[in-house]
């Protein structure tokens, strides 16, 4: 793998672009910053963004062995993409470094936080939501409600995709219901 990183094209690259596409295709959806109330803000965004790629890393971890790789380069492309935008935004490069790693960290809390909140049911869930997807707005229940119906549905959508599909690239969240 990691020869092929220093001399040639690295195989993963295309099918990790392609998750990566699919995720903020999914995170752009309007129903997200219309009936589910997430803010459309930068910080709502990238919440989003996260949200999809813990979706799509908790289901390439059910088979951990043949997709540890793909899923360190969907998190390098994630981390690539936000190095990128802030640099769009008109960051400089030392602050670039310095909020790329709070990123990485609140990626982190993030993942720990929905690992937990599926683990343990949708109290822990919604809290979870609440805390992160929702932290600088008030969601109503039934927004939480709604947010956590979603993550249900796409971790069982995504618990019926083969594996070999996902490692190409092919990637299927569903409709986000409104």
């Amino acid at each position: 793998m990691v020869l092929g990183r220093l001399f040639g094209r690295d195989p993963l690259q295309e099918p990790a672009r392609a998750l990566y596409t699919g995720v903020v295709t999914q995170a752009r959806q309007p129903a997200f910053y219309g009936p589910y109330g997430v803010p459309d803000s930068v910080d709502g965004r990238f919440d989003l963004i996260v949200l999809h790629v813990f979706l799509v890393m908790n289901r390439l971890k059910q088979e951990q062995e043949r997709t540890a790789d793909l899923s360190q380069a969907l998190f390098d492309l994630l981390f690539l993409d936000m190095d990128q935008s802030l640099r769009e935004m008109g960051v400089g490069d030392v602050g670039v470094g310095k909020r790329i790693k709070a990123m990485v960290q609140a990626f982190y809390g993030r993942i720990s936080a929905y690992e937990s909140g599926l683990q343990e049911g949708d109290e822990a869930l919604k809290a979870a939501l609440k805390r992160n997807l929702y932290g600088t707005v008030e969601a109503s229940p039934a927004q939480l409600d709604a947010a956590t119906g979603y993550i249900h549905a796409v971790v069982a959508r995504l618990s019926g995709q083969q594996i070999d599909s996902l490692s190409r690239g092919e990637l299927d969240f569903g409709a986000v219901p409104e």
